[in-house]
């Protein structure tokens, strides 16, 4: 049953994806500190030299939901954290 999940979850991600922006930087305080990458493997975050320890210790879910992920990053941080989009 998990495997028919998984390939149904990466399915639906490569089609929905298909539209979306790959790439995503994250600000914070007027600042870039990260990205958001989507690849074959699915989502990830990078991290820039000097982000806040709050938002680099993060260890939840990363989907493509980046309007959530901005939200949850900034009640880590305090503060707003702004994902934009990048063309790919």
């Amino acid at each position: 049953m998990f495997v028919l999940a998984d390939v149904v979850a990466r399915a639906a991600r490569f089609v929905i994806g298909a539209e979306e922006p790959a790439l995503w930087t994250i600000a914070a305080g007027g600042r870039i500190v990260g990205s958001l990458v989507r690849d074959a493997d699915g989502w990830r975050l990078s991290w820039f030299a000097g982000a806040d320890p709050r938002l680099v210790d993060y260890a939840g879910p990363v989907t493509g939901d980046v309007e959530t992920l901005a939200d949850v990053l900034g009640r880590r941080l305090g503060a707003p954290v702004e994902l934009q989009s990048l063309p790919s």
